[in-house]
């Protein structure tokens, strides 16, 4: 009788150690899963800031384009003045 008594005394003990090792098992899976997501974050940051050193460049790209396109509107506007003048010179 004296061990059913002990054995049904352990089985609580025994059920929350059971608990207990799976709330372990728990935690130290979410720790490596938090981890992971911290590394993840890290890479994820050094890529953003890639990205927007690479949208300035383009941006300063375009304007730099614009710039251009700007300059050689000009340049055609000058020759087809200067042939103008040329065709009305005669020789």
């Amino acid at each position: 009788m004296m061990k059913s008594a002990k054995a049904l005394d352990l089985e609580p003990v025994e059920r929350l150690e059971e608990k207990v090792k799976l709330l372990v098992g728990a935690i130290d899976r979410l720790r490596g899963e938090r981890l992971k997501m911290h590394d993840e974050n890290a890479q994820l940051r050094t890529q953003i800031e890639a990205l927007r050193t690479r949208v300035a460049d383009m941006e300063g790209a375009a304007d730099e384009v614009s710039a251009l396109r700007e300059e050689r509107d000009e340049v055609r506007a000058r020759v087809a003045d200067i042939l103008e003048q040329l065709e009305g010179i005669d020789i």
